[in-house]
């Protein structure tokens, strides 16, 4: 375990709030770095690294205590089809590295921890945030891309594996798999939507799937952090609800606002970060010890989360 993780999750086990940063591929996209119609966000480290080490750094700034590296559409499923399939390692290792390189510009060593995403993320239909059911790698597939990821992200030098957007349970127990092979901590987040009958369902968008299938992958040990993300503000806490009867771990709730027509993320009626801020304070109220944001969320969020902290310590 790295000093850095290590420092965290002392501060997660004593009861402190911990806050995550906000989104690193929307954020790239808003500060003008152009999006891959074929793999979204992944690519854009190529030509942005330096960007990617600016907006971590106004992360750590803003008050975060985690920050992820944008690996979240960098798998080889995504990169493959997209041209990049020789390139793999390269992404993910500068992707890590820019994150790094902010923490160690920001003085941050220690104290900081630098979270390396892996999604289940597969190809999307053009104009869409639907998956091409075409499309859809084979098991075996999944499962080779999934350890190849957590390979580069361990040995490019992340303190943890941030699994993210977990929605399907067959590639999310792959991606759990793989992410825990690595021996380093894991960090596991769901994704939800509510379906046209008012129910809350993970948010596999092809068939209607129970909370409890996803949650209940979720191991009594091995799994340091538990909770959603890439999730509407106002259904988050009803999917904890329904999560945490299988969660023996802290709770995260880092909502997204806005929504995904591939390759770019439409920041339309984003939520102001005053609102946001109740919803953080409510979820701390409700035992929620993780607080960020993901897609469309910016610095003004992750200050708001800071806020929530700050004032919920003062009570």
């Amino acid at each position: 375990m790295s000093a850095a993780y290590a420092h965290v999750k002392n501060r997660l086990d004593a009861g402190d709030i911990i806050v995550l940063d906000g989104a690193t591929g929307t954020e790239l996209q808003r500060r003008g770095a152009p999006m891959d119609p074929a793999a979204w966000c992944g690519p854009a480290t190529l030509q942005n690294d330096q960007l990617l080490t600016e907006i971590h750094s106004d992360y750590i700034r803003a008050g975060s205590d985690v920050i992820t590296a944008n690996t979240f559409a960098s798998s080889r499923l995504m990169l493959t089809p997209a041209g990049y399939g020789d390139r793999v390692s390269e992404i993910n290792q500068r992707a890590v590295e820019a994150a790094l390189r902010a923490r160690d510009q920001m003085n941050a060593n220690g104290r900081v921890a630098v979270a390396g995403s892996l999604s289940h993320m597969v190809p999307v239909a053009a104009g869409t945030g639907r998956v091409d059911a075409d499309r859809v790698p084979s098991g075996q597939e999944v499962s080779e891309a999934f350890h190849e990821l957590a390979g580069i992200l361990r040995d490019s030098g992340v303190d943890h594996i941030m699994l993210e957007m977990m929605y399907n349970p067959g590639r999310a127990a792959l991606a759990l798999e793989a992410a825990l092979s690595t021996g380093l901590p894991v960090w596991f987040g769901m994704s939800a939507r509510r379906a046209a009958d008012g129910r809350v369902l993970t948010f596999d968008a092809l068939e209607d799937i129970e909370i409890a299938a996803v949650a209940g992958l979720v191991p009594a040990t091995g799994v340091d952090a538990a909770g959603f993300m890439h999730t509407g503000a106002e259904i988050i806490s009803e999917a904890l609800d329904l999560a945490r009867p299988f969660l023996h771990c802290p709770l995260m709730a880092y909502p997204d606002s806005g929504y995904f027509e591939m390759p770019d993320w439409r920041f339309v009626d984003t939520i102001e970060p005053d609102r946001l801020q109740q919803f953080f304070t409510d979820w701390i109220a409700q035992g929620v010890g993780l607080i960020g944001g993901c897609c469309g969320l910016t610095l003004a969020h992750i200050e708001a989360a800071v806020r929530a902290r700050t004032n919920a310590e003062g009570q």
